[in-house]
Protein backbone atom coordinates (compact mmCIF):
# COMPACT_ATOMS: atom_id res chain seq x y z
CA UNK A 1 0.00 0.00 0.00
CA UNK A 2 1.45 3.42 -0.91
CA UNK A 3 1.05 5.81 2.06
CA UNK A 4 1.71 9.52 3.50
CA UNK A 5 1.04 10.72 -0.19
CA UNK A 6 -1.00 13.83 -1.26
CA UNK A 7 -4.02 12.80 -3.24
CA UNK A 8 -5.18 16.11 -5.09
CA UNK A 9 -8.72 16.10 -6.95
CA UNK A 10 -8.36 19.12 -9.55
CA UNK A 11 -11.98 19.92 -11.90
CA UNK A 12 -10.59 20.41 -15.54
CA UNK A 13 -14.01 22.50 -16.00
CA UNK A 14 -13.99 24.69 -12.97
CA UNK A 15 -14.30 28.56 -13.25
CA UNK A 16 -14.96 27.99 -17.04
CA UNK A 17 -11.78 26.37 -17.58
CA UNK A 18 -9.83 29.79 -17.07
CA UNK A 19 -7.43 27.63 -15.31
CA UNK A 20 -6.63 24.61 -16.89
CA UNK A 21 -2.51 25.64 -17.19
CA UNK A 22 -2.86 25.75 -13.52
CA UNK A 23 -2.57 22.40 -12.28
CA UNK A 24 1.60 21.10 -13.35
CA UNK A 25 2.26 24.15 -11.13
CA UNK A 26 0.37 23.03 -7.97
CA UNK A 27 1.69 19.59 -8.50
CA UNK A 28 5.39 21.00 -8.70
CA UNK A 29 4.48 23.06 -5.63
CA UNK A 30 3.01 20.48 -3.79
CA UNK A 31 6.00 18.19 -4.21
CA UNK A 32 7.76 20.39 -1.94
CA UNK A 33 6.25 19.03 1.02
CA UNK A 34 8.50 15.69 0.30
CA UNK A 35 5.92 13.71 -0.22
CA UNK A 36 4.60 11.84 -3.86
CA UNK A 37 1.28 13.42 -5.09
CA UNK A 38 -1.10 11.37 -6.67
CA UNK A 39 -3.94 13.47 -9.01
CA UNK A 40 -6.93 11.41 -9.04
CA UNK A 41 -9.02 10.73 -11.77
CA UNK A 42 -12.73 11.00 -12.02
CA UNK A 43 -15.42 11.20 -15.13
CA UNK A 44 -18.12 12.56 -12.96
CA UNK A 45 -19.18 13.96 -9.15
CA UNK A 46 -19.47 10.60 -8.00
CA UNK A 47 -16.61 9.18 -9.26
CA UNK A 48 -14.62 12.06 -7.49
CA UNK A 49 -16.24 11.50 -3.83
CA UNK A 50 -15.11 7.52 -4.40
CA UNK A 51 -11.47 8.41 -5.77
CA UNK A 52 -11.30 10.88 -2.76
CA UNK A 53 -12.44 8.09 -0.23
CA UNK A 54 -10.10 5.45 -2.20
CA UNK A 55 -6.94 7.88 -1.35
CA UNK A 56 -7.90 8.17 2.27
CA UNK A 57 -8.28 4.67 2.42
CA UNK A 58 -4.90 3.61 0.94
CA UNK A 59 -3.31 6.22 3.45
CA UNK A 60 -2.92 9.28 2.15
CA UNK A 61 -1.78 12.48 4.26
CA UNK A 62 -3.78 14.78 2.52
CA UNK A 63 -6.57 15.90 0.05
CA UNK A 64 -6.32 19.01 -2.16
CA UNK A 65 -9.28 20.14 -4.00
CA UNK A 66 -8.07 22.11 -7.07
CA UNK A 67 -11.50 23.50 -8.11
CA UNK A 68 -14.18 25.70 -6.75
CA UNK A 69 -16.91 24.86 -3.72
CA UNK A 70 -18.45 21.99 -5.59
CA UNK A 71 -14.69 20.27 -5.94
CA UNK A 72 -14.23 21.04 -2.22
CA UNK A 73 -17.79 19.60 -0.98
CA UNK A 74 -17.06 16.53 -3.06
CA UNK A 75 -13.63 16.12 -1.37
CA UNK A 76 -14.95 17.24 1.94
CA UNK A 77 -16.53 14.05 2.20
CA UNK A 78 -13.19 11.67 2.37
CA UNK A 79 -11.86 13.78 5.06
CA UNK A 80 -14.51 15.56 7.61
CA UNK A 81 -14.03 14.38 10.75
CA UNK A 82 -11.01 12.67 9.88
CA UNK A 83 -6.93 12.75 10.67
CA UNK A 84 -6.78 13.60 7.31
CA UNK A 85 -5.12 17.22 6.27
CA UNK A 86 -7.26 18.94 3.70
CA UNK A 87 -6.13 21.80 1.14
CA UNK A 88 -7.95 23.89 -1.43
CA UNK A 89 -6.63 25.29 -4.13
CA UNK A 90 -9.22 28.03 -5.41
CA UNK A 91 -9.53 27.72 -9.26
CA UNK A 92 -13.30 28.11 -9.44
CA UNK A 93 -16.03 30.68 -10.28
CA UNK A 94 -17.28 30.20 -6.61
CA UNK A 95 -14.53 29.97 -4.30
CA UNK A 96 -16.92 31.19 -1.16
CA UNK A 97 -14.86 28.24 1.10
CA UNK A 98 -11.40 29.52 0.62
CA UNK A 99 -12.28 33.11 1.31
CA UNK A 100 -13.83 32.34 4.40
CA UNK A 101 -11.04 30.52 5.91
CA UNK A 102 -7.93 32.87 4.76
CA UNK A 103 -7.07 30.53 2.09
CA UNK A 104 -4.99 32.62 -0.62
CA UNK A 105 -6.90 33.53 -3.98
CA UNK A 106 -4.31 32.88 -6.24
CA UNK A 107 -3.22 29.11 -7.07
CA UNK A 108 0.22 28.41 -6.58
CA UNK A 109 -0.03 30.91 -3.67
CA UNK A 110 -2.81 28.27 -1.84
CA UNK A 111 -0.49 25.56 -3.32
CA UNK A 112 2.83 26.85 -1.35
CA UNK A 113 0.54 26.98 1.93
CA UNK A 114 -0.58 22.95 1.73
CA UNK A 115 3.11 22.30 1.54
CA UNK A 116 4.67 24.58 3.93
CA UNK A 117 1.79 23.76 6.33
CA UNK A 118 2.27 19.55 5.50
CA UNK A 119 6.28 20.16 6.23
CA UNK A 120 5.78 22.05 9.91
CA UNK A 121 2.84 19.52 10.71
CA UNK A 122 0.52 22.95 11.32
CA UNK A 123 -3.23 22.88 10.30
CA UNK A 124 -6.08 24.75 11.20
CA UNK A 125 -9.49 23.87 12.38
CA UNK A 126 -12.79 24.75 10.88
CA UNK A 127 -16.33 23.83 11.37
CA UNK A 128 -18.42 21.74 9.18
CA UNK A 129 -22.33 21.21 8.98
CA UNK A 130 -23.31 17.78 8.82
CA UNK A 131 -26.54 17.25 7.15
CA UNK A 132 -28.76 13.71 7.65
CA UNK A 133 -32.24 13.13 4.92
CA UNK A 134 -35.58 11.21 5.74
CA UNK A 135 -33.08 8.04 4.62
CA UNK A 136 -30.71 8.41 7.20
CA UNK A 137 -27.96 9.40 4.66
CA UNK A 138 -25.00 11.55 5.96
CA UNK A 139 -23.57 14.45 3.97
CA UNK A 140 -21.01 17.23 4.69
CA UNK A 141 -20.86 20.85 3.68
CA UNK A 142 -19.17 23.58 4.34
CA UNK A 143 -20.93 26.91 3.14
CA UNK A 144 -23.90 27.36 2.67
CA UNK A 145 -27.26 25.11 2.44
CA UNK A 146 -30.20 26.28 0.27
CA UNK A 147 -33.50 25.55 1.35
CA UNK A 148 -35.72 28.36 -0.43
CA UNK A 149 -36.51 30.25 -3.99
CA UNK A 150 -33.07 29.69 -4.33
CA UNK A 151 -32.94 26.10 -4.33
CA UNK A 152 -35.83 25.92 -6.50
CA UNK A 153 -34.21 28.18 -8.79
CA UNK A 154 -30.93 25.46 -8.62
CA UNK A 155 -33.29 22.14 -9.37
CA UNK A 156 -34.95 23.81 -12.18
CA UNK A 157 -32.01 25.33 -13.69
CA UNK A 158 -30.41 21.97 -13.52
CA UNK A 159 -33.46 20.22 -15.39
CA UNK A 160 -32.66 22.53 -18.64
CA UNK A 161 -30.93 21.54 -21.05
CA UNK A 162 -31.16 25.34 -22.72
CA UNK A 163 -29.65 27.78 -23.18
CA UNK A 164 -26.44 27.23 -21.94
CA UNK A 165 -23.87 28.94 -19.13
CA UNK A 166 -25.16 31.92 -16.69
CA UNK A 167 -28.28 32.92 -19.24
CA UNK A 168 -29.78 29.34 -18.32
CA UNK A 169 -29.52 30.40 -14.08
CA UNK A 170 -31.05 33.96 -15.17
CA UNK A 171 -33.64 31.91 -17.52
CA UNK A 172 -34.17 29.79 -14.58
CA UNK A 173 -34.65 32.50 -12.07
CA UNK A 174 -37.79 33.92 -14.27
CA UNK A 175 -38.99 31.15 -14.56
CA UNK A 176 -39.49 30.58 -10.78
CA UNK A 177 -40.11 34.23 -9.84
CA UNK A 178 -43.93 33.89 -12.23
CA UNK A 179 -45.04 31.40 -9.95
CA UNK A 180 -43.35 32.08 -6.75
CA UNK A 181 -45.32 31.98 -3.19
CA UNK A 182 -44.31 31.21 0.44
CA UNK A 183 -44.45 27.81 1.58
CA UNK A 184 -44.90 26.84 5.28
CA UNK A 185 -41.78 25.96 6.96
CA UNK A 186 -40.80 24.36 10.42
CA UNK A 187 -37.82 24.93 11.81
CA UNK A 188 -36.72 23.30 14.58
CA UNK A 189 -33.44 25.27 16.53
CA UNK A 190 -31.75 23.64 19.22
CA UNK A 191 -35.09 21.92 20.27
CA UNK A 192 -37.02 24.90 20.19
CA UNK A 193 -39.80 24.48 17.07
CA UNK A 194 -40.95 27.62 14.69
CA UNK A 195 -43.68 27.51 12.14
CA UNK A 196 -44.02 30.28 9.79
CA UNK A 197 -44.77 30.94 5.61
CA UNK A 198 -41.28 31.86 4.23
CA UNK A 199 -39.31 32.22 0.70
CA UNK A 200 -36.21 32.30 1.74
CA UNK A 201 -34.19 29.79 3.73
CA UNK A 202 -30.61 29.30 4.41
CA UNK A 203 -28.49 27.52 7.02
CA UNK A 204 -24.63 28.40 6.35
CA UNK A 205 -21.32 27.52 8.29
CA UNK A 206 -19.72 30.80 5.88
CA UNK A 207 -20.94 33.70 5.02
CA UNK A 208 -21.49 33.66 1.29
CA UNK A 209 -22.42 31.14 -1.63
CA UNK A 210 -22.33 31.38 -5.40
CA UNK A 211 -19.34 33.83 -6.07
CA UNK A 212 -19.64 36.19 -2.98
CA UNK A 213 -23.59 36.45 -2.49
CA UNK A 214 -23.08 37.09 1.73
CA UNK A 215 -25.98 35.31 2.71
CA UNK A 216 -25.32 35.15 5.60
CA UNK A 217 -22.97 38.21 6.43
CA UNK A 218 -21.90 37.23 9.85
CA UNK A 219 -20.95 33.47 9.54
CA UNK A 220 -18.09 32.67 11.10
CA UNK A 221 -16.75 28.74 10.42
CA UNK A 222 -14.68 28.70 14.25
CA UNK A 223 -17.56 29.24 15.91
CA UNK A 224 -19.26 26.00 16.20
CA UNK A 225 -22.73 27.53 15.62
CA UNK A 226 -24.88 27.89 12.15
CA UNK A 227 -26.70 30.77 11.08
CA UNK A 228 -29.96 30.45 10.32
CA UNK A 229 -32.01 32.70 7.76
CA UNK A 230 -35.28 33.06 7.19
CA UNK A 231 -37.77 35.77 5.29
CA UNK A 232 -41.13 36.84 5.74
CA UNK A 233 -43.09 36.75 2.32
CA UNK A 234 -41.45 38.93 0.20
CA UNK A 235 -43.25 38.81 -3.26
CA UNK A 236 -41.82 39.33 -6.99
CA UNK A 237 -40.61 42.70 -6.31
CA UNK A 238 -38.42 42.24 -3.35
CA UNK A 239 -37.39 38.86 -4.27
CA UNK A 240 -35.96 40.49 -7.70
CA UNK A 241 -34.40 43.70 -5.68
CA UNK A 242 -32.53 41.36 -3.36
CA UNK A 243 -29.66 40.12 -5.61
CA UNK A 244 -28.32 43.32 -5.82
CA UNK A 245 -28.38 43.35 -1.81
CA UNK A 246 -26.98 39.76 -1.29
CA UNK A 247 -23.92 41.51 -2.55
CA UNK A 248 -23.05 43.15 0.61
CA UNK A 249 -25.23 41.11 3.22
CA UNK A 250 -27.40 44.27 4.01
CA UNK A 251 -30.80 42.32 2.91
CA UNK A 252 -30.00 41.64 6.66
CA UNK A 253 -31.46 44.62 7.79
CA UNK A 254 -35.01 44.27 6.42
CA UNK A 255 -36.84 44.08 8.85
CA UNK A 256 -38.57 40.84 7.52
CA UNK A 257 -35.49 39.54 7.48
CA UNK A 258 -34.72 37.21 10.58
CA UNK A 259 -30.91 35.47 11.09
CA UNK A 260 -30.49 33.39 14.09
CA UNK A 261 -27.52 31.13 15.32
CA UNK A 262 -28.14 27.18 16.36
CA UNK A 263 -26.13 24.63 16.83
CA UNK A 264 -28.87 21.89 15.13
CA UNK A 265 -31.28 22.85 12.71
CA UNK A 266 -34.47 20.76 11.39
CA UNK A 267 -35.91 22.22 8.31
CA UNK A 268 -39.12 20.70 6.85
CA UNK A 269 -41.52 21.83 4.04
CA UNK A 270 -43.12 20.73 1.50
CA UNK A 271 -41.83 20.52 -2.59
CA UNK A 272 -38.06 21.75 -1.64
CA UNK A 273 -35.09 20.00 -2.90
CA UNK A 274 -31.71 21.24 -0.85
CA UNK A 275 -28.54 22.29 -2.09
CA UNK A 276 -25.40 22.80 -0.21
CA UNK A 277 -22.20 24.55 -1.58
CA UNK A 278 -24.07 24.52 -5.07
CA UNK A 279 -24.69 20.79 -5.24
CA UNK A 280 -27.72 18.73 -5.08
CA UNK A 281 -28.67 17.41 -1.54
CA UNK A 282 -32.09 16.39 -1.63
CA UNK A 283 -35.82 16.52 -0.37
CA UNK A 284 -36.59 18.23 3.06
CA UNK A 285 -36.70 17.50 5.70
CA UNK A 286 -33.17 17.49 6.75
CA UNK A 287 -31.19 17.61 9.92
CA UNK A 288 -28.28 20.29 9.98
CA UNK A 289 -25.82 19.99 12.58
CA UNK A 290 -22.75 21.95 13.09
CA UNK A 291 -19.42 20.03 13.99
CA UNK A 292 -16.70 21.81 15.97
CA UNK A 293 -13.39 21.24 14.47
CA UNK A 294 -14.24 18.69 11.60
CA UNK A 295 -11.33 19.42 9.16
CA UNK A 296 -7.81 19.92 9.57
CA UNK A 297 -6.97 22.79 6.87
CA UNK A 298 -3.89 23.24 5.37
CA UNK A 299 -2.61 26.47 4.80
Amino acid sequence: MVSDFIAVLANPSAGKGRHRGLLPGVVETLGTAGRDVRILTAGSGDEAEEACHAAVADGAAAVVAVGGDGTVHRALQSVAGRDVGFGVVPAGTGNDFASAVGVPHEGLKAAEGIAGALRDGRDHRFDLARTLDAHGEQRWFCAVLAAGFDALVNERANRMRRPRGARRYDLAILLELAKVRARTYTLTLDGERRTFPAEIVAVGNCASYGGGMRMLPDADPADGLLDVLFAAPLGRLDLMRLKPRLRHGTHVRDPRVTVVRAREVRIEAEGIISYADGERLGPLPLDVSCVPGAVRLLR
